[in-house]
């Protein structure tokens, strides 16, 4: 059975002028359950991490400014959020449903988070809508507990997964692959294992032949035994924020190769949402949702 992490704290109300990046995270389970593609069986809500967990992969003093509500304001500014209690529960449990969501892999091959794929949060910074990095603090996991050894992180947002790199720029065991706009956020960009900029106006058939190119490549090389997956549809023609020129039916053909290559080589594989921020949310919506249906097409 397909599993998603999910809990209503991923779109709990903020201040006016925040709430549309959250609004997603409340439509996507909602409209995937009206189309009888899912049921409730299929969902579940995450718990809290141990500090001890947060802390393998980001700064301590760093988590403790989170957790104490001590951010400067200026860094405040840079995660795109005023800091609150219930928005760092919000990063926790979206970790928590990472990890969770790994242990379900396993088992059936792929998992889901309705939110997640926060890949520019560092190991001492949060920035772009993210405060905590739940791949990266999956991916430790997963090396810490022994329950994989070689680990590829495919982050196909249109954003480069700058905090993702830097957490792992000295980490062997985890292999970072980020395919997204050169002129897009982040300015600063961060040295993956392996970065493809893609110049503005990318179109479906150039965009899928280099990740079909790429990918099978990457995998033959790595050899991961565990795969995460950041599926952002923030790739669109439409999307306000994104610079590159895709169609929904090339977003989903990119999901569907991803799966693919995982279910060849026999690699689980955790996915999360990352970005999406077309003016019209259903849009945004069922993009993702082509995400969840074409796995279940695949998997199940």
């Amino acid at each position: 059975m397909l599993k998603i992490a999910y809990d209503p704290i991923y779109a709990h109300p903020l201040p006016e002028g925040h709430r549309f990046p959250m609004l997603k995270y409340e439509l996507i389970p909602a409209q995937l359950l009206h189309e009888g593609v899912i049921s409730k069986e299929n969902l579940f809500s995450p718990g809290l991490l141990a500090e001890h967990i947060i802390t393998r992969t980001h700064d301590e003093y760093y988590w403790h400014q989170l957790r104490d509500l001590t951010l400067p304001p200026k860094e405040q500014r840079r995660t795109g959020f005023p800091l609150s209690a219930r928005l760092v529960e919000r990063e926790i449990r979206i970790a928590k449903g990472t990890i969770d969501g790994c242990r379900y892999a396993l088992e059936s091959g792929v998992a889901f988070n309705v939110a997640g794929g926060t890949h520019h949060a560092g190991s001492n910074w949060g920035e772009g809508f993210c405060l905590l990095n739940d791949q990266a603090i999956a991916a430790n996991y997963l090396l810490d507990s022994y329950l994989a050894k070689s680990i590829l992180i495919i982050d196909l947002d249109v954003h480069q997964g700058n905090g993702t790199a830097q957490l792992f720029e000295n980490e062997p065991r985890v292999f970072t692959f980020s395919m997204h706009g050169a002129n897009n956020f982040p300015y600063r960009k961060e040295r993956s294992d392996l970065d493809i900029p893609l110049l503005d106006g990318v179109s479906d058939d150039e965009f899928l032949e280099i990740l079909r190119t790429t990918l099978p490549r990457l995998i033959e090389q790595q050899k991961p035994d565990f795969i995460f997956y950041l599926s952002g549809v923030d790739i669109l023609a439409t999307d306000k924020l994104g610079k590159l020129s895709l169609s929904k039916e090339a977003c989903k053909a990119r999901d569907q190769f991803v799966f693919e290559q995982c279910i060849k080589h026999n690699t689980p594989v955790q996915v999360s949402m990352g970005g999406g921020y077309s003016p019209q949310i259903k849009d945004i919506v069922e993009a993702h949702c082509n995400t969840f249906k074409t796995a279940i097409d695949l998997y199940f």
